[in-house]
């Protein structure tokens, strides 16, 4: 691949990995809309990977809090914070595990990669965020989520595997939905992404790591960088943007791109 596709498809999934806007749908987007070839899953992986540490060393204190959690909840220990973090990290990627698993062996979430699949789940998923974000009520915060609250944002971010519904989207719908503040929501929805893309990137890494060769290692490395970068940049915008901006922004772009996708989609 050359420089440059690597340079789009990394910053696209950086900026979108965290905005609710979608990332897998504007990377699948990405082809169809400009005629590039595929960036195929390898680089798909390595972006997320890239994703992966920028979310890791934003939230660096909660998740230092859920790995020493994480040991405590090994000995059978609850209470502390970050045991019930950890815990909730736990519960809440279950679902998605599942749900991933039977797409991707059944064959469906290659079905599902179309341009009205993404257009209807933009526009749609667009207006149950805007609804959440503007009538949810606002009076919890971090240290209220619970198993109760985990399952239940396990179960919208499970929705996020059918490409356009953007994973920090449903998942922040789900958190406004159960009272969390915008900031705390988004918090609780970008830890929530740490062991998914954990786990999609374990699922298909191993998969993709049979075909690689020296060129395509080079590739993912240099696209996992610079995924890296955007995304750090885009969550300290959209943290900071929290603290005086609703997400209607957000859901203006997807209203507007899903009736875009959805006029191409029907008529061609």
């Amino acid at each position: 691949m050359s420089l440059f596709h690597l340079f789009i498809v990394a910053v696209i999934q950086g900026i979108t990995e965290f905005l609710p806007i979608s990332s897998s749908g504007h990377l699948i987007l990405l082809p169809e809309l400009t005629g590039m070839d595929d960036q195929g899953q390898l680089i798909d992986v390595a972006v997320h990977v890239g994703t992966l540490f920028a979310v890791v060393m934003y939230f660096w204190s909660d998740v230092r809090d859920g790995l020493v959690g994480l040991a405590t909840l090994a000995r059978g220990r609850t209470d502390t914070p970050g045991a019930r973090l950890a815990l909730g990290l736990i519960i809440a990627t279950i679902p998605t595990v599942l749900f991933g698993a039977f797409l991707h062996f059944t064959g469906l979430s290659d079905a599902l990669r179309s341009m009205a699949v993404i257009g209807w789940t933009m526009l749609g998923f667009g207006i149950v965020l805007y609804v959440a974000d503007q009538w949810g009520p606002t009076r919890k915060e971090l240290g209220d989520w619970g198993v109760k609250d985990a399952v239940i944002m396990g179960l919208w971010q499970m929705l996020a595997l059918i490409p356009g519904t953007s994973r920090s989207g449903i998942t922040i719908t789900g958190a406004r939905q159960l009272g969390y503040t915008r900031e705390d929501g988004a918090k609780i929805a970008m830890l929530m992404s740490i062991p998914t893309i954990i786990a999609s990137g374990l699922l298909l890494g191993m998969e993709m790591a049979v075909e690689a060769n020296a060129a395509i290692i080079r590739d993912a490395a240099i696209a996992a960088a610079l995924a890296f970068a955007s995304a750090l940049v885009a969550l300290v915008l959209m943290m900071r943007l929290l603290r005086s901006v609703s997400f209607t922004p957000y859901v203006i772009y997807r209203v507007i791109l899903g009736v875009i996708l959805l006029i191409i989609a029907y008529s061609a």
